[in-house]
C-alpha cells in the first residue's frame, strides 16, 4: 500500500513545486530585465540632457557636441553598449561606435518611430536565457516643446542572461531541496499512517492462520486507526471467546456422552446373550453403538486438536515418514497392498511430531482402507519450496472433482465409501494438528486414478 500511496503523495508535491517555480522564474527573468531597462532609462536620459543644448549650427566646433560624443565612446568602451542621438531623418548627431546604424526594421526601429512621438519606448518584449536578444531603449530629446533627436541604446544581454540562469539554478536547488524534504516528510507521514495498517494486516494474517491470540497494539497512527484496532481487538476477543465456547461445548459433549453410551453398550450385550447366537438385529446395534463411540472418540480429538498449541521442533521429515511407514507395513502385508517410501531420507522441517504423525497416520490409514490389493501406496518425502513435504499417492477409485472441493469437511464422506468404516473427522483433525504449527494438507489426482495427499510443514523456523 505504501508504493502506491508514496508515488502519489510525491507527484503531488512536484506537482506543487512546479506550479510555484514556474512563476517564480518568470518573475526572476522579467525583474533583471527589468533592472537593465530601468538603467538603460537613465542613460539615455542623461545623454538626453546632454543633447538638448547641442546647437543644430556648427556642429564642429560646439563643445558641447564633443563632450556628448566623447561621453558615448567612453558608454561604449566600457560597457559594450552601442549608443546615439538621431536626428528626425536617421542622421546621427552622435554616436559609438562609428559604424554603427539605426536599424531600418525591428525592435530598435520600433522604439525610435515611438520615441519621435514624444514618449519613451515600451519594455521590450522579455529576453530569455537561451534568446541571443539585445534590448533597444529610446527617448526622446524635446526643445522648446518639439522632439528634435532621439537617444538609443542598444545593449547585448549576455551578463543578464547569466543572471538570471544563476537565479534559475537557485530556484532549482531550493525546489530541489524542497522536494528532498518534501520526500522525507512523506515517507515519515505513509509510515506513520500506514503502521497500525501493517500491524493490522499481520494480527489479522495470524488470526486467518489459527493464531487466535494475535493482537494489535494501537500506540501510533491517526485516531481513526488507533479506534479500529481497538475495535479489532473487541472483536476478536469476542470470535475467539465463541469459539473457545464452542469447543469446550464439543469436547465437554462429546465426554458427557461416554459414560451413558458405555453403560449402553454394556447392556447390549447382556441383552445379546439372552438372544440366540449369530442374531443379525444385536449384530447390527453393537456396530452402530462401536461407530458412535468412535465418533464421539474423533469428536473429543478434533475439540483438543483445536484447542492445542503446537510444539514445534526441527524434524527429520524423512526419519519420521519411513517410521510411519514402518508401523503401517503389517496391515498393508494384511491387506495384500505394496506400501513403499521413496524420496529423501534427509528433510528437515519445523514441525510438532506428534502432531505431524497423527496426520501422516490418518492420510496412510485413508489410503490403505481405499486402495485395493495387488495396488501400491507410495510414501515420498522431500523439499517443496519453502516447505518439506510428504506425499501419500494410493492407486484407489479417487474422487470426483465435486468431491475433491469437500473432502476434509468435517463429518464429509464420499457418498460411494459410506459403507467404509469411519467418522468422517480424521482429515478435519490432521488439518486443525497442521494448521496450528504452521503447515497444510492439500489434496490432488494421482493419475490414472487415485488420490494424492500433500503434507506440507515449514522449512524456516518460526518467528519468536
Amino acid at each position: 500500500m505504501r508504493t502506491r500511496l508514496l508515488p502519489l503523495l510525491i507527484v503531488l508535491m512536484a506537482a506543487v513545486l512546479l506550479a510555484l517555480g514556474f512563476p517564480l522564474a518568470v518573475r526572476v527573468a522579467a525583474a533583471e530585465q527589468q533592472r537593465v531597462v530601468i538603467d538603460r532609462i537613465d542613460d539615455t536620459a542623461r545623454f538626453g540632457a546632454l543633447a538638448q543644448f547641442v546647437s543644430e549650427t556648427a556642429i564642429s566646433t560646439d563643445e558641447r557636441q564633443r563632450t556628448l560624443q566623447t561621453e558615448l565612446e567612453s558608454y561604449d568602451s566600457v560597457y559594450g553598449i552601442r549608443a546615439g542621438v538621431f536626428y528626425r531623418d536617421d542622421s546621427a548627431l552622435a554616436k559609438a561606435p562609428a559604424s554603427w546604424a539605426l536599424p531600418v526594421d525591428g525592435e530598435g526601429r520600433a522604439a525610435f518611430q515611438e520615441a519621435l512621438l514624444g514618449r519613451r519606448s515600451h519594455d521590450p518584449p522579455q529576453v530569455w536565457p537561451w534568446q541571443d536578444d539585445r534590448i533597444v531603449v529610446a527617448s526622446p530629446v524635446v526643445r522648446d516643446g518639439d522632439v528634435v533627436a532621439v537617444v538609443v541604446t542598444d545593449s547585448p544581454t549576455g551578463a543578464m542572461r547569466s543572471r538570471i540562469l544563476r537565479g534559475w539554478l537557485l530556484i532549482a536547488l531550493g525546489e530541489a531541496v524542497a522536494m528532498l524534504v518534501a520526500v522525507g516528510a512523506a515517507f515519515r507521514l505513509t509510515g506513520w499512517v500506514l503502521r497500525p495498517v501493517r500491524v493490522l494486516d499481520a494480527a489479522t494474517h495470524d488470526i486467518a492462520s489459527g493464531r487466535m491470540r494475535s493482537r494489535v497494539v494501537a500506540s501510533g497512527g491517526p485516531p481513526e486507526l488507533r479506534r479500529l484496532a481497538r475495535s479489532f481487538n473487541e472483536m476478536a476477543d469476542n470470535v475467539e471467546e465463541v469459539l473457545e465456547q464452542q469447543r469446550a461445548f464439543v469436547a465437554d459433549a462429546s465426554h458427557q456422552l461416554r459414560n451413558p453410551l458405555a453403560a449402553l453398550l454394556l447392556r447390549i450385550e447382556l441383552l445379546a446373550l439372552e438372544l440366540p447366537e449369530g442374531n443379525e438385529e444385536i449384530a447390527s446395534v453393537r456396530t452402530e453403538g462401536k461407530r458412535l463411540a468412535q465418533v464421539l472418540d474423533d469428536l473429543l480429538d478434533l475439540a483438543l486438536a483445536e484447542h492445542t498449541t503446537a510444539d514445534l521442533r526441527l524434524t527429520d521429515i524423512g526419519a519420521l515418514a519411513a517410521e510411519r511407514v514402518a508401523s503401517w507395513r503389517p496391515l498393508a502385508d494384511e491387506k495384500g497392498v505394496r506400501l513403499t517410501l521413496d524420496g529423501s531420507r534427509a528433510v528437515t522441517g519445523w514441525a510438532d511430531p506428534i502432531a505431524l504423525s497423527s496426520a501422516l497416520d490418518a492420510v496412510i490409514d485413508n489410503a490403505l482402507k481405499f486402495t485395493p490389493a495387488g495396488e501400491e501406496v507410495r510414501v515420498t518425502a522431500g523439499a517443496d519450496g519453502t516447505g518439506a513435504a510428504v506425499v501419500v499417492a494410493d492407486r484407489g477409485p479417487g474422487l470426483t472433482e465435486q468431491e475433491m472441493e469437500r473432502i476434509g469437511d468435517r463429518f464429509w464422506r464420499s457418498g460411494r465409501h459410506q459403507n467404509v468404516k469411519g467418522s468422517g473427522l480424521g482429515l478435519s483433525i490432521s488439518r486443525a494438528l497442521l494448521s496450528a504449527g504452521g503447515g497444510s494438507i492439500g489434496y490432488s489426482v494421482h493419475e490414472p486414478h487415485g488420490l494424492k495427499v500433500t503434507v506440507t510443514v515449514p522449512r524456516d523456523a518460526p518467528q519468536g
